[in-house]
């Protein structure tokens, strides 16, 4: 099976070359690849998908700036929902299959409990609104997909918080953190391992074949923390590893209102992994022992 993987570049991605790699042909795109795809040109898009002729498209790309989005919001939107939509309507027409990344902000962060797949949406920001609307726009295809929503995303690539903190303790004095919006963090190469299995275990004769089992998914790491909860343990693991200097800065938890941003954030945004679990026998770990497991790679 020929696996199109969008957004090559990315944190996800990047280890998603790796998990796809045994499932067979993975050609992997993006904005700074030879092929260019440029999912904000729909032209690009459907060219692409013509040229290539994937059995299976797996969208790892993604307009991410929360609070720039504000600003961008129709760039978002022909990222995040349009483009989502077409490669939709290109895999249907071809007889592939559709694997899709969504995330937590699509909901309105005011549950006291973990967010299940048919619990009610209601984004806060115009990245959580544009999420959805891919979501809303692959579902209205009908093409076969998973869409996998995840949550505070991290890795040893890309632009992210762990790699934020690591810089900023080495930096600074003191780094002050929000403590009042909970979630759970997930390290990318889980996301990529379970996706891999997801999609072996859906395709049969070299076609993806997801069957009844199609739909959306939640698929993050177990548990739940805050900002300033995880920033704690990066800095108490990465010391442990000698990753930090002792000197690291200290750090001050604060509300949302002393760190005001352009994008309002929900917050509460766990997600249930229940149906991930039930559906296909897959639970991410819990968030801290990810995380040892993500740091304990930066020593080699």
């Amino acid at each position: 099976m020929k696996i199109l993987l969008i957004g090559c570049d990315g944190q996800v991605a990047w280890e998603l070359r790796r998990t796809l790699a045994c499932l067979g042909e993975t050609v992997a795109l993006g904005r700074r690849s030879t092929p260019v795809l440029d999912l904000a040109d729909s032209n690009s898009i459907r060219e692409t998908i013509r040229q290539t002729r994937p059995g299976l498209i797996v969208n790892a790309a993604a307009y991410t700036a929360v609070d720039k989005a504000e600003q961008e919001s129709d760039l978002a939107f022909r990222i995040n929902a349009v483009a989502p939509g077409i490669l939709a309507e290109e895999a249907l027409a071809i007889g592939a299959g559709l694997v899709h990344y969504s995330t937590d902000y699509v909901f309105p962060g005011d549950s006291r409990r973990p967010y299940r797949e048919d619990d009610a949406v209601g984004p806060q920001n115009t990245y959580g609104r544009s999420k959805l609307a891919g979501e809303e726009a692959i579902r209205h295809v009908g093409v076969p997909h998973f869409i996998l929503r995840t949550a505070w995303v991290y890795g040893r690539r890309g632009q992210n918080f762990l790699l934020t903190m690591l810089r900023l303790m080495r930096e600074r004095e003191c780094v002050r953190i929000v403590d009042d919006q909970l979630g759970a963090p997930t390290w990318s190469r889980l996301i990529a391992e379970a996706t891999a299995l997801m999609i072996a275990e859906s395709t049969s004769h070299g076609r993806f074949e997801p069957g009844d089992r199609q739909g959306t998914y939640h698929l993050s790491c177990a548990g739940q923390t805050s900002w300033f909860g995880f920033a704690c343990r990066i800095r108490d693991q990465a010391l442990r590893l000698g990753l930090l200097p002792e000197s690291a800065a200290r750090l001050e938890p604060i509300p949302s209102s002393d760190y005001p941003t352009p994008a309002r954030r929900p917050n509460y945004s766990v997600l249930s992994n229940e149906k991930l679990f039930d559906r296909f026998g897959l639970a991410l770990p819990d968030w801290d022992q990810a995380l040892r497991f993500c740091l304990e790679e930066f020593r080699h």
